[in-house]
């Protein structure tokens, strides 16, 4: 056998082999895909909670994390979003790398500030929008007690100026979450609103096909 033969012949042995490594591979991935069911977000405890807790932006960006976890392992009633714990109170301490869930939550008890007061039919909704920044500067209480109206500006045709319209009116801000400090209160950020179904379904769409979406704080409730 000629050595020019000999070489092809290792060239497309190494070749069976990597496609054989490629689909073992591959097939185990899918297995354990098959096995341990599809990633879901879940949050995480990273740091003790007291029993008794309010969940405040701060304190959920502080000790949790959002986290993506095989659907398996997943517990029932876990916490999917930082929005569905906001205002909620620990009802004992949670240790770190437990799961957040809807058993471990309960209403904030009387004598302590509801935040969740937001109105019948409303649910809280995390939405990106601009003007965030400014609804931050007073501070937890001041947010609490805020209402705002939310414009949706959309693009125009080719060449024409985009169209903007009120998307909602005085609805409850329940917090202003991950601003930039150095940003003049004009930029994006999150917030987390009081919405009805209605708004809520509106307003998410805007929030991924419109140009802008933004808040604006009115004078008084």
């Amino acid at each position: 056998m000629s050595r020019r033969r000999r070489v092809g012949l290792l060239v497309a042995a190494a070749a069976v082999a990597a496609g054989l490594g490629v689909s073992l591979v591959s097939g185990y991935s899918a297995s354990v895909s098959e096995s341990y069911g599809p990633l879901q977000p879940v949050l995480v405890v990273t740091r003790l909670f007291d029993g008794g807790e309010t969940l405040t932006p701060g304190l959920i960006r502080e000790k949790t994390e959002l986290r993506q976890v095989p659907s398996r392992f997943v517990p029932a009633g876990a916490i999917s979003s930082p929005a569905r714990a906001l205002g909620l109170e620990t009802t004992a301490p949670l240790a770190a790398g437990s799961y957040l869930t809807s058993s471990a939550l309960r209403l904030p008890r009387s004598g302590k500030p509801d935040r969740l007061r937001i109105g019948r039919g409303r649910v809280p909704v995390e939405l990106s929008v601009s003007g965030a920044g400014i609804l931050s500067g007073a501070g937890p209480a001041a947010v609490a007690a805020k209402t705002v109206d939310v414009l949706v500006t959309r693009e125009g045709p080719i060449g024409n100026r985009g169209k903007t319209r009120v998307a909602a009116e005085r609805v409850p801000l329940i917090a202003v979450l991950g601003n930039d400090p150095a940003d003049d209160g004009l930029g994006p950020g999150r917030v987390v609103l009081g919405l009805t179904r209605p708004q809520a379904i509106a307003l998410i769409d805007a929030e991924s096909f419109a140009r802008r979406v933004t808040v604006i704080q009115r004078e008084g409730r």
